[in-house]
């Protein structure tokens, strides 16, 4: 690389450091005058160099940030497995419970049959407990009981 010195005045260079960072090497640059005045400047400093160092290194850790998210989201823990088929079975119980209230109050509504068969179609989550897994089928099994009952008996009424 030649030295700035020997570039000569205002001649600058852009010289590419690491991923996405960019320094300006610059000689010297004559000043600008404006209204006869003689201003202050600072040698290779320079206001738009700041920037695209900020911007392209920025660049490049969102693009990283974002695939180390979506990484993350598709690993899911034993834990976090339990949690969620826990969560699904107490939709199902309170969902039969609304049900049962609405049969004994004569107001079943097509919309409660239809949460019903959703939260039954759901996809559970396997867990490592067999007692849990065992609970759960039972708590399916009702609600898929339950469901066929009632579209029996709309078919028929």
């Amino acid at each position: 690389m030649v030295p700035a010195s020997a570039k000569g005045p205002g001649v600058h260079s852009m010289k590419v450091t690491g991923t996405g960072g960019l320094s300006q090497t610059s000689g010297a640059k004559p000043a600008a005058r404006s209204g006869g005045g003689a201003g202050f400047q600072v040698s290779g400093a320079s206001a738009p160099a700041a920037p695209a160092q900020v911007s392209g290194a920025s660049g490049v850790s969102s693009v990283m940030g974002v695939e180390a998210l979506l990484a993350l989201q598709d690993v899911e823990s034993p834990t976090e497995r339990k949690r969620r088929s826990v969560k699904r079975a107490g939709r199902l119980l309170d969902q039969l419970d609304a049900l049962k209230v609405a049969l004994l109050g004569g107001e079943l509504s097509a919309g409660q049959i239809d949460n019903l068969a959703r939260a039954v179609r759901e996809q559970r989550a396997a867990t490592d407990d067999p007692k849990l897994e065992g609970l759960l089928d039972e708590i399916e099994t009702r609600a898929a009981v339950e469901l066929a009952k009632l579209e029996s008996a709309s078919r028929r009424g």
